[in-house]
């Protein structure tokens, strides 16, 4: 396997060691916690079931990942409107709002408004943009009561997932069409989210298909700004969509779903009106927002044994910013899961993409081609071997995939699990996985500002894509302990060392001259590079404790420790802040849920954020809490607060000059949620 040297290993083996006598040190004063755990007896503790780590179903007692599961009842007990915020609940994922329609979200650090080393994924359809490498959280919104479950990996997955799965995986679990039978109509308001509503009806098609059909919509106001101005920031967005689920054998199975959305979003941005201008300036944008997706599944099961599933889904989407973009983008994935023999469980298979993207830049920013056709192509294999079986796994596995700017990468794997008894779970696990250019890192050409030059010629500054950009790399090393402390007390720990390699810096490019646009000028342009290497260190907790039979606490903690370091040959000023200084060193939540009287239930979350050195971010502390009464079986309604700790707070600052932000503020709303 490329760059698995023995005596690479043996300094993995090192720091694996190391890592171990730090979490048994630490598990004898520190609790974790998995969703719900507290509500299953020990026996069903470790049997939980969860997908995304190995594209099968696994149980936790198998699972050599640190994985985190937000379920339906979490995601009603939240109080959240909307998927960024059900994250907070994670330790070890940073989630910070930019503005009313901009996140910054990451797993284990490096955040930034496009987090690249994230992958996410809504029913195992890759969500991640290749055009500046991250997530577009504005318009990832579906029904929230629509949501199975959220399985959030934190460490790299690229060994299944493939590249750019290198911090984390967040996986977004529809519920099946049998599950959504009836009406639902859901309908609300407050300060900040002016109105939204839900409208869903599920049926059935003769014996063998479920359907859902619904529509979504929401308008929200914009946050403040710095200086207590209004934000510009309001948005509102309209989306429809159906699944069905249909039974074709006894050995097939077919799932068909899609939306579309259309909507718009007010944007402070930044622009340049000249060449000659000496910088950036403001001006309030009206974002067009539309897109959609078609995705089906069909999943045959030859045995007990042996099944294959073939997924092919077609995205588009189109946004009218700076960089008015449309995208089009066809993937087809296959994957074939069987037991060999009576010790191992092996899955295997290939994908396919094809995406299409169509720009149009300006003087600001632009990509150079504005139009780019890319193809991308991979293939996969784990082994999972079961040395004593229902005690000691052992899984090995890697992913090569073939990408337009960099070719081949290799991304391996090995993972082991070991179940002494029904209470106690360890695993241990190192990988390697890449992050592969965006279009951004290669392509783009961003315009800053200008001045007047020897000779009374212009001078333009300008951000210039690299074509030769290659991948940033990372190998981690991690350790797990999943245990039932007690009937009511469960805990889940992970700690972790990330080695990164031929990180992104900004560096001095050589001039050259243009005459368009006019007038004719020099550009002084510096350019992205791989001359920068590091390392990070952390530990995530989370407790769940019934505390009476009324009464649960969740409480969870993550720290991370990150160290930049630029090669001898570097001329950067500030990427090692930017990746040191983009997370909090500390972070921690306490959840708290409890039943109060029949039908009315009380909900509160409280996090505390560590101060983020990059943007001079202070430190806070967020308060959410909420009533809840459901009156029938059919009938409920709530009452929310967020944010009531401090009126405003900043929680990022965009340093990339692509959105203002704004602050964040206090709110509440009021809930009715009616099914029929």
């Amino acid at each position: 396997m490329n760059g698995w040297t023995v005596s690479a290993a043996s300094a993995g083996l090192a720091k694996l060691a190391k890592l171990g006598m730090s979490l048994f040190l630490l598990s004898a004063v520190c609790f974790a916690q998995q969703p719900d755990l507290t509500d299953r007896s020990l026996e069903d503790l470790m049997n939980i079931q969860v997908t995304s780590v190995s594209k099968t179903v696994q149980t936790l007692s198998r699972t050599a990942s640190a994985i985190f599961v937000i379920n339906g009842e979490d995601i009603r007990r939240s109080g959240a409107t909307n998927i960024p915020d059900l994250l907070r609940m994670v330790p070890g994922v940073d989630v910070a709002q930019i503005g009313a329609n901009t996140w910054a979200i990451s797993a284990r650090g490096l955040n930034g408004r496009f987090s690249n080393k994230l992958l996410v994924l809504v029913d195992g359809r890759n969500v991640y943009t290749p055009t500046f490498g991250g997530v577009l959280w504005d318009t990832l919104d579906l029904p929230l009561e629509d949501i199975e479950r959220i399985e959030v990996i934190r460490g790299p997955g690229g060994t299944i997932w493939g590249a750019n799965a290198v911090n984390g995986v967040i996986n977004i679990i529809t519920r099946q069409a049998a599950d959504t039978q009836g009406g639902m109509v859901v309908g609300g308001g407050g300060n900040l989210d002016q109105g939204f509503g839900t409208m869903q009806y599920g049926g059935g098609l003769g014996k063998s298909t479920d359907y859902r059909i619904f529509t979504k919509y929401f308008n929200q106001d914009h946050l403040p700004g710095l200086n207590g101005q209004a934000g510009g920031d309001g948005w509102h967005l309209l989306r429809g969509g159906f699944r069905a689920d249909s039974v074709l054998s006894a050995k097939d199975t077919l799932t068909l779903q899609g939306d579309l959305y259309n909507g718009e979003e007010d944007s402070p941005a930044l622009f340049l009106p000249s060449v000659t201008s000496p910088g950036l300036q403001n001006t309030n944008l009206a974002v067009p927002l539309s897109g959609g997706f078609l995705q089906t599944a069909w999943n045959h099961v030859f045995s007990a044994r042996s099944d294959t599933t073939l997924q092919v889904s077609l995205d588009r989407y189109k946004r009218d910013y700076l960089l008015s973009e449309k995208r089009s983008t066809l993937a087809i994935d296959f994957q074939h899961h069987f037991a060999w023999g009576s010790r191992q469980d092996v899955v295997w298979g290939g994908g396919y993409s094809y995406t299409d993207s169509d720009t149009r830049g300006d003087l600001t920013v632009s990509l150079n081609p504005a139009d780019l056709n890319m193809q991308l192509s991979s293939a996969f294999f784990q082994d999972e071997v079961a040395l004593i079986a229902n005690k000691l796994y052992v899984t090995i596995g890697t992913k090569a995939e073939h990408n337009l700017y960099t070719g081949f990468s290799w991304m391996p794997s090995a993972r082991v699990s070991w179940t002494p008894s029904t209470r106690h779970m360890l695993w241990a696990a190192i990988s390697r996985v890449d992050r592969t250019p965006a279009e951004s890192d290669a392509a783009v050409r961003a315009n800053v500002g200008g001045y007047p030059g020897p000779g009374g010629t212009p001078v333009l500054l300008a951000f210039v894509g690299n074509p030769h950009f290659q991948n940033e790399g990372l190998i981690a090393y991690e350790l797990g302990y999943r245990v039932a402390l007690s009937a009511h007390l469960s805990m889940d720990l992970a700690a972790y060392y990330s080695d990164y390699d031929s990180q992104r810096t900004t560096e001095p490019a050589a001039p050259f001259f243009e005459t368009s646009p006019a007038p004719p000028h020099l550009v002084l342009p510096v350019t992205y590079g791989n001359l920068m290497h590091g390392e990070a260190n952390g530990l995530e907790m989370a407790v769940n404790w019934k505390a009476t039979g009324r009464w649960t606490l969740s409480p969870g903690y993550a720290f991370e420790q990150i160290h930049m370091h630029l090669d001898p040959t570097s001329q950067d000023k500030s990427s090692v802040l930017d990746n040191e200084g983009s997370s909090p060193v500390h972070s921690a939540q306490l959840r708290s849920h409890l039943d109060l009287i029949r039908g009315v239930s009380w909900d509160a979350s409280a996090y505390l954020v560590d101060r983020l050195r990059n943007g001079n971010v202070p430190s806070y502390t967020r308060l959410d809490t909420g009533f809840t009464w459901r009156w029938t079986e059919h009938l409920a309604s709530s009452v929310v607060g967020q944010n009531l700790v401090k009126d405003r707070h900043l929680e990022f600052v965009d340093d990339t000059g692509s959105v203002s932000f704004t602050l964040v503020k206090r709110s509440a709303y009021a809930k009715l949620t009616w099914q029929f």
